[in-house]
C-alpha cells in the first residue's frame, strides 16, 4: 500500500510538473520547425515569414528552420512524427499531408493520427513557367511547342508527391501530352535549373516564382486558379481555365503540425501564436506580394484545420488516380 502510495504520489508530482512546463512554454528552449523540402522553396519562404512573425506571440522565442527534403516530403515530416511531443519540435507542409497518402504505398507514419494539427496558414496559386531561352512567349505558342515536342519536354518538379509534381500531372492530363518528369529534391535547386535552361517547364508556387518572373530569369505563361490574380509581378498572366483547359483549379496550402500527444496547453499556446501571425500586417504584405492569401477562416483551427485535410485527402485521391497515366 505504501509503495502505490509513493508510486501515485510521484505520479501526480510529475504530471503537474509537467503541467507547469506546459504552461510556461516555450521558455528559454528554441523551437524548431521542420520543413521537408530544401532551403529557398517556396513551403521554406512561408515558414520563415511564418516563424518571424510567431516570434513575439510566443514571448520572443528562438525559431529555427531545419529543411530536411527528400522522398516527396516524406523523410522531413517522419521526423516529425518521430519527434518528443513537447511542441520544440514543429512542421510546416504544404498540400502534399494530403497527397501522399495516395502516392505511397509505405509510409512510417499515419497523417490522420501520428500528428497534432494547429492550423492552415495560406492559399498560394501555382504559375506555368519556362526556361528563358524557350522559344515561345505566350500561351498559344507555348501549347504549340509541346504539341511538337511530346515526351522530349522536360518538365521538373521538387519531388514525387510535391505540388509541382501534382500540378504538373494535372497539366499533361489536361493537354493529353507526356512529357518527360525531371524530379529534384525540392523548388529551389528545380528552379536553378530552369533559369540556367537545363530543363524546359515547371509548374510552381507563386511564393517561388513570382520575383523570378518579375526580374525576367524565368517565362510566366499562365496560373493555374480560376480567376486571374492581381499582384504587379503575375497579373498580365491568363489562367489555364481561359486559356482553354476549362476547370483547371490547383492551389496549394500550407498548415503546422506538431507531435501526437503534445499537451494541450502547449497545442493552444501555438494556435493562439499562428492565429496571431497569420494577421501580423508584415506577414500578410510579404504573403500578398508572392501571390498568397493568408487564412481567414476557420481552417486556422485545429479541428476544422484536421477536417480540411480529411477532404483534401479523398479530393486528392480521385484526381491522381485519374492522372496515373502520366505518373513517373
Amino acid at each position: 500500500m505504501k509503495t502505490l502510495f509513493k508510486l501515485t504520489l510521484a505520479a501526480t508530482a510529475a504530471a503537474l510538473a509537467f503541467g507547469a512546463a506546459a504552461q510556461d512554454f516555450p521558455g528559454k528552449k528554441s523551437i524548431t520547425i521542420v520543413v521537408p523540402f530544401a532551403a529557398g522553396g517556396p513551403t521554406d519562404r512561408v515558414a520563415r515569414d511564418l516563424a518571424e512573425a510567431m516570434r513575439k506571440p510566443l514571448d520572443g522565442a528562438t525559431i529555427v528552420i531545419d529543411n530536411v527534403g527528400g522522398a516527396g516530403s516524406t523523410i522531413g515530416t517522419a521526423k516529425v512524427a518521430r519527434a518528443p511531443a513537447d511542441g520544440y519540435t514543429l512542421l510546416v507542409t504544404h498540400i502534399g499531408m494530403a497527397t501522399i497518402p495516395s502516392l505511397y504505398r509505405k509510409l512510417s507514419f499515419d497523417v490522420l493520427n501520428d500528428f497534432e494539427y494547429l492550423g492552415i496558414v495560406n492559399d498560394v496559386p501555382m504559375t506555368i513557367i519556362s526556361r528563358p531561352t524557350l522559344e515561345a512567349n505566350n500561351w498559344a505558342e507555348l501549347s504549340a511547342w509541346i504539341a511538337k515536342q511530346g515526351r522530349s519536354v522536360n518538365l521538373g518538379h521538387s519531388g514525387q508527391g510535391s505540388a509541382g509534381h501534382l500540378c504538373g500531372l494535372m497539366f499533361q492530363s489536361a493537354l493529353k501530352s507526356e512529357m518527360t518528369p525531371v524530379p529534384y529534391k525540392g523548388a529551389a535547386p528545380a528552379i536553378a535549373d530552369l533559369m540556367g535552361n537545363q530543363i524546359d517547364l515547371m509548374c510552381d508556387q507563386t511564393t517561388n516564382t513570382s520575383t523570378q518572373i518579375e526580374a525576367k530569369k524565368v517565362k510566366g505563361f499562365a496560373v493555374t486558379t480560376l480567376k486571374r490574380l492581381d499582384t504587379p509581378a503575375l497579373k498580365h498572366l491568363p489562367t489555364l481555365d481561359e486559356s482553354g483547359l476549362k476547370g483547371f483549379n490547383v492551389t496549394v496550402w500550407h498548415g503546422m503540425y506538431a507531435p501526437k500527444g503534445t499537451p494541450q496547453a502547449v497545442l493552444a499556446k501555438l494556435n493562439e501564436a499562428l492565429k496571431v501571425a497569420v494577421k501580423d500586417p508584415e506577414f500578410v504584405k510579404k504573403q500578398q506580394g508572392l501571390g498568397a492569401v493568408v487564412v481567414a477562416d476557420k481552417r486556422v483551427e485545429p479541428a476544422e484545420h484536421k477536417k480540411f485535410v480529411q477532404a483534401e485527402i479523398a479530393s486528392w485521391g480521385k484526381v491522381i488516380k485519374a492522372a496515373e497515366a502520366y505518373a513517373d
